[in-house]
């Protein structure tokens, strides 16, 4: 039974390290390029405005 404890630990380290390599590359940006990007389109117009009076 102890031999069977010790192949046990192993196993479930490699499943944890699995489980913690699929949620740490996980894609976390999937709809903020969308608001960054019209923050920046929203910025250059706002820069545009601001030089076009001079």
């Amino acid at each position: 039974m102890a031999a069977l404890t010790w192949l046990f630990i192993p196993v479930v380290a490699a499943v944890g390290a699995g489980f913690w390599g699929v949620w740490a590359g996980r894609n976390r940006h999937k709809t903020g390029d969308v608001t960054e990007l019209s923050g920046y389109e929203r910025f250059r117009e706002a820069m545009e405005k601001s030089h076009s009076g001079t």
